[in-house]
């Protein structure tokens, strides 16, 4: 199996990251959402690389299998954001999530924040098992914190205190 790299996200990457989450949000989770409704997207540097936050990506032999982002929204707080993993690179043998999720948690650390909180949807069940085993904890919407960005379809919120 070809080595997978990780590193930041470029400008250069955009097309590439665009097509990988929209590809997964729409053809494998059937979520009713496109480029044009996540204008983040189109502003990676602005959204996510300024601040505390920031965004990265996995390759494999050129080819992105997966992304994370991290949004720094003060008092310590950052949200995690566009965590997608090709179906192809999934799995606790192939370790991407996990080392896109450790790669954000120390860069969250480093930068300070102590608590990372994350919206997901009810059918994303293998999502919902991954951040669980990783230490995130269901938090009632009414718990989340002030200034929280919150997507329209999010409908369940875990929270990781890195205290």
């Amino acid at each position: 199996m070809p080595e997978i790299h990780y590193r930041p996200y470029a400008k250069a990457d955009e097309e590439a990251v665009i097509a990988h989450i929209v590809g997964i949000q729409q053809g494998e989770f059937a979520v009713p959402v496109t480029a044009k409704d996540q204008p983040d997207l189109h502003a990676v540097a602005e959204v996510y690389q300024s601040g505390t936050g920031g965004f990265w990506i996995a390759e494999r032999e050129g080819r992105i299998v997966g992304t994370i982002g991290l949004i720094g929204f003060g008092r310590g707080e950052g949200a995690l954001r566009k965590m997608f993993v090709a179906a192809e690179a999934r799995g606790r043998e192939q370790g991407v999530a996990a080392r896109l999720l450790a790669i954000l948690v120390d860069h969250a650390r480093s930068a300070g924040i102590k608590g990372i909180t994350l919206g997901t949807i009810e059918r994303l069940h293998a999502a919902i098992r991954f951040y669980e085993k990783n230490g995130f904890v269901l938090i009632d919407p009414d718990a989340l914190p002030e200034g929280f960005p919150r997507m329209a379809v999010d409908t369940h919120f875990y929270r990781l205190e890195l205290g």
